[in-house]
């Protein structure tokens, strides 16, 4: 009898079992269904979600007018072109060309600053900026920096505008998944994800080396730059930029960390201010290094110390070795500029130096390039001296610029005297800034500091020229 119970409680117990199955297929299919669907909403269709809203279409329109020469098609002169313009078609007709430059994306939705690329922005017209909701807005720019190929744009709206959310660069991992957003051929809000394949990169272009880039394996066309690169969680940790023409299935992106500081300066500058320490280096001789046993034999040597700079100051002297600036090794000249630009004026610059066979660790505060050193600068850089136009150089010279500095005196050994520049010469413009008097001439020559050549409008009598010069 006890053996029959057991068994029954056994057929009990797996009907009940059965019964509760049967149960949760009838009652919780849809429910179950509506979590297999839910699967399809991955991390990179979230991110998406959260990010896109704040990518916009940069683009540009130019007014573009279309004369009328009633006399055009009979091989008259093109100097009666204006006669016939004023004469036969005083309301000539005017249309818009707008074509898509690339992408940006809203970091400050309550300012209205907008972060893209410099090289979208440069010789454009009207800059348009178009949201994914459709609202069309006319940016100014606020300020662009072409050596970091950062740009800074601003809207205005009644409405609220949607912004991206920060990240940090400073821990991306290798092999880690990364989304970009851009409008590539003007496909707007197009999505493209990949990987992080290396940090850390250096690009060299036709007239400079972009560095510390992020390299991905999805690529950059000219729509995407100026671009979003999210992280799987949506915060934006580059910018793409598409500036180098030979890639093909790899991208390159600005690390975020890198342009906060750059776009702190644009913001309130205009432009970025280089931070100013006051030493010359120059690259360290190997067999010296063994000499002085160096660390690693790798490090750049102090050749001079401006009095009273920054450098000076912080106790920094000829023949001093630098080993590193922050978190960065410094082995090459380029090392060490690169470093600097990691940081502003007034920053604390941390600097590890190599004295008498002994580690120093020294503190520097980094400061804006004095104006009144700008004269010995263009001497260094450029070998000349230069002097408003006094009325008593305008007789002696023969000088009919109306405007900006004349060239009081040049070294025979310089690139500017070989080109054939004599003193009497007026200097109108370093690039694009236009020189109307010594001050302008001294704030392009600190601007410029760094590069490694500027185009000079040089002017004699009548006739002007442009000239590249090596710095």
């Amino acid at each position: 009898m006890t053996k029959l119970t057991a068994q029954s409680n056994k057929k009990l117990v797996k009907s009940t079992i059965l019964f509760f199955i049967i149960i949760s297929v009838v009652f919780f299919a849809p429910f179950n269904c509506l979590c297999f669907e839910n699967k399809r909403e991955s991390a990179v269709v979230i991110a998406v979600r959260r990010a896109s809203p704040a990518v916009v279409n940069v683009s540009s329109e130019v007014e573009i007018r279309k004369q009328i020469n009633p006399f055009s098609g009979f091989g008259i002169d093109p100097f009666f072109d204006s006669f016939f313009k004023d004469f036969f078609d005083p309301e000539p007709e005017r249309r818009q060309k707008k074509a898509s430059l690339g992408s940006g994306v809203i970091i400050d939705g309550k300012r209205g600053f907008i972060l893209t690329n410099a090289h979208v922005i440069t010789k454009t017209g009207r800059i348009a900026v178009t949201l994914k909701d459709e609202r069309e807005f006319t940016a100014t720019i606020v300020g662009a920096d072409p050596d970091s190929d950062l740009a800074v744009l601003r809207i205005t709206s009644n409405d609220p505008l949607p912004a991206i959310e920060m990240g940090d660069s400073k821990d991306i991992m290798i092999g880690e998944t990364v989304i970009a957003i851009g409008n590539p051929f003007g496909f707007s809000n197009t999505v493209t994800t990949g990987v992080i394949s290396a940090k850390n990169r250096s690009i060299r272009t036709e007239d400079r080396i972009f560095q510390d880039f992020i390299q991905i394996d999805a690529s950059i066309n000219p729509g995407n730059s100026g671009g979003p690169l999210l992280n799987i969680n949506g915060e934006l940790i580059g910018i793409n930029t598409a500036i180098y023409a030979k890639a093909q299935g790899i991208g390159f992106a600005i690390p975020i960390n890198k342009a906060k500081r750059i776009i702190s300066d644009l913001i309130q500058y205009g432009e970025v201010i280089q931070p100013w320490i006051g030493l010359t280096i120059q690259n360290l001789d190997k067999k010296l290094a063994q000499y002085l046993k160096v660390p690693g034999n790798k490090g750049v040597m102090v050749k001079g110390v401006v009095k009273n700079s920054p450098s000076h100051k912080a106790g920094i002297y000829e023949g001093d070795i630098i080993v590193s600036i922050g978190i960065r090794k410094i082995i090459s000249n380029n090392d060490y500029k690169t470093a600097l630009k990691d940081f502003s004026a007034g920053d604390t610059i941390k600097i590890n130096l190599w004295r008498d066979g002994k580690a120093l660790n020294v503190s520097v505060a980094a400061a804006v390039f004095p104006l009144d050193l700008a004269g010995d600068l263009a001497y260094k850089l450029m070998g000349i001296r230069t002097e408003n136009i006094s009325s008593g150089k305008r007789f002696a010279y023969k000088i009919i610029a109306k405007q900006g500095v004349i060239i009081t005196k040049i070294y025979r050994q310089s690139y500017l005297y070989q080109t054939g520049a004599r003193p009497g010469d007026v200097i109108r413009q370093i690039d694009e800034i236009n020189v109307k008097n010594l001050k302008d001439f001294e704030e392009a020559i600190v601007k410029y500091r760094h590069k490694t050549s500027v185009v000079i409008l040089l002017q004699r009598g009548a006739q002007g020229y442009y000239i590249s010069v090596k710095l």
